[in-house]
């Protein structure tokens, strides 16, 4: 009697997650997955950058309701924990979602469909939301959607990414699985959007494919990764010039958008409170990217200072 393996086929999604000392919050998200309605089918890679424990049993226990591999490394980046995951996935499509995310309940289902509506098409954006229940997460929605609407374009693609809920299809990943510049540490899907731009292309924007984020941080912690962020980022932004590819905001769109995010809090339940968090967070990002630029600027330039 001989014996069979069978080999399952690839499915059509797989789900990328990284995560760093953030089991908590990824439990919550990994129970949305578990809750997708009429759900295509998906395979779960949790890319553990060095945390400093291994994924606890309440983690691991999600196994039994749908394939999920959990792949570890050493403490490398966001960038280099996707890659990872991609490495160890099979899915004809990736999708990329962050650890303190959740997805609504027909969210795979619709991005499924907008996948065969448009065959030709290779990145998509899913509509990302805030979780009102405190004022955080008030902000945050006000954030997302006020700029997901600005930047959505008339045909329907979107001058946004962001990998709290991004997919791509495979062909569009090199062999290896690097999609991510493991240089990039912070802002590496503004990155990814310069390298999209620069070769035309922009990601389609799937407005009932909605994943909530819900911030676990306190508003003092908000600014403190503000501050550390802003700096990172700097970096980033060096890498996209040599791309040749204007990707920031100009002074004019920045003050559009606070004037329409001004007045969707009026408009709107979110409250005026919400506003003044986000400008809050916003002025101090750039107050840090000037101290940075000025910290850096060349030797022949303060010589004539």
């Amino acid at each position: 009697m001989t014996n069979e393996i069978t080999i399952q086929p690839a499915p059509l999604l797989s789900i990328v997650v990284a995560t760093y000392n953030d089991w908590n919050v990824l439990a919550r998200c990994l129970q949305s997955l578990s809750q997708q309605t009429g759900t295509p089918s998906f395979e779960v890679i949790v890319a553990d950058d060095g945390s400093a424990e291994p994924a606890p049993e309440p983690v691991r226990n999600w196994s039994r309701h749908y394939s999920m591999k959990i792949t570890r490394q050493a403490h490398g980046g966001i960038s280099v924990a996707r890659n990872r995951g991609i490495q160890a996935s099979r899915g004809s499509v990736l999708l990329f979602v962050d650890a303190d995310c959740r997805l609504e309940p027909d969210c795979l289902a619709n991005l499924a469909r907008k996948l065969g509506e448009l065959p030709r098409q290779s990145c998509f954006q899913l509509h990302l939301v805030g979780d009102r229940s405190n004022q955080v997460g008030r902000a945050e929605d006000l954030r997302l959607t006020t700029l997901q609407d600005y930047l959505l374009q008339p045909d329907g693609h979107i001058r946004y990414l962001n990998t709290a809920g991004f997919a791509i299809r495979r062909a569009k990943v090199s062999e290896d699985g690097n999609l991510f510049n493991p240089t990039a540490i912070r802002a590496e899907d503004t990155l990814l959007l310069a390298t999209l731009l620069r070769l035309g292309e922009l990601p389609v924007y799937v407005p009932d494919a909605t994943v909530q984020h819900a911030i676990p941080l306190s508003l003092t912690h908000c600014f403190r990764k503000d501050i550390r962020s802003a700096y990172v980022e700097r970096r980033v932004y060096g890498l996209i010039a040599a791309k040749g590819v204007t990707i920031q905001l100009t002074n004019r769109e920045r003050l559009n958008i606070m004037v329409s995010m001004w007045k969707t809090a009026r408009q709107e339940s979110i409250g005026r409170r919400a506003w003044v968090i986000v400008v809050g967070r916003q002025f101090l990002r750039l107050v840090v990217s000037i101290v940075y630029r000025l910290s850096h600027w060349p030797t022949s330039f303060r010589s004539l200072e």
